[in-house]
């Protein structure tokens, strides 16, 4: 399953565990979905109340928390800033192209980039005009090794051995797919998005419960991650190297 909303475990450098913990604490809370108490963000961390208590009241203090009469903390309005920080100028150019496609295909559309061994979703978007809603979200997380967005991602690595056989499709068609492999019904069809080198891997994601909309939307996808890297990168795309078997695909 990927992993939406549980807190990371990072190993802490020496000297840094009070800044450890609220990070975890901040994590907890932002990717918990409706909120934790100071009990439940204590028990999620295993620290006592008390540490959990003035971990969340300072980030209340900058306005990266707030908290409830009830006593239930939420994401702040200071989140949003950090949020629009990364890669600003990639999901401005993605989301019209984001928005075209989930309307035209009835299906969510995200944007994954390569985070170590995971894929995460840094921008999504919905259709319209389905009353069908996945539980993807931006934020989540699914391995290198499983489902599409992961399978695109690895393929624009070089190969390794026991590799999946996913990515190994994705390297021969130029985009990736799956079905079921990361949500129960649903079929996932992703396309690297060609960028210069020092961008990080990045691929458009499409999920839809429908297969025979995941079926015909390999060629349409590249068309849309390829136009995304052109206007993302000036122009100056990669090399075949950088994206294997993208020609094919069209």
């Amino acid at each position: 399953m990927a992993r939406a909303d549980q807190t990371e475990i990072v190993k802490a450098q020496p000297g840094s565990q009070t800044l450890a913990r609220g990070l975890r604490a901040l994590i907890a809370v932002t990717e918990s979905g409706t909120g934790l108490t100071t009990q439940e963000v204590a028990e999620r961390l295993s620290i006592h109340r008390s540490i959990a208590y003035r971990l969340l009241q300072t980030f209340v203090d900058f306005r990266f928390l707030t908290r409830a009469d009830n006593g239930v903390y939420r994401p702040g309005a200071r989140l949003v800033s950090l949020s629009d920080a990364y890669l600003p100028g990639l999901r401005e150019i993605a989301l019209p192209s984001m928005r075209r496609l989930a309307e035209r295909l009835g299906s969510t559309i995200a944007l994954f980039i390569a985070e170590g061994e995971e894929a995460v979703a840094v921008s999504l978007v919905e259709p319209t005009n389905t009353t069908h809603h996945l539980s993807f979200r931006a934020g989540m997380r699914t391995p290198l090794d499983r489902g599409s967005a992961g399978y695109a991602l690895a393929s624009a690595l070089p190969p390794r051995p026991g590799e999946p056989a996913g990515v190994k499709l994705a390297r021969e068609l130029g985009f990736a797919v799956s079905s079921g492999e990361i949500e129960a019904g649903a079929h996932g069809v992703a396309a690297l998005i060609p960028a210069r080198s020092s961008s990080p891997l990045m691929c458009l994601h499409l999920v839809t419960f429908r297969s025979e909309v995941a079926d015909g939307a390999g060629p349409v996808m590249v068309q849309a991650a390829g136009e995304i890297g052109q206007l993302f990168d000036g122009g100056d795309r990669l090399s075949g190297a950088r994206v294997p078997g993208l020609g094919q695909a069209g």
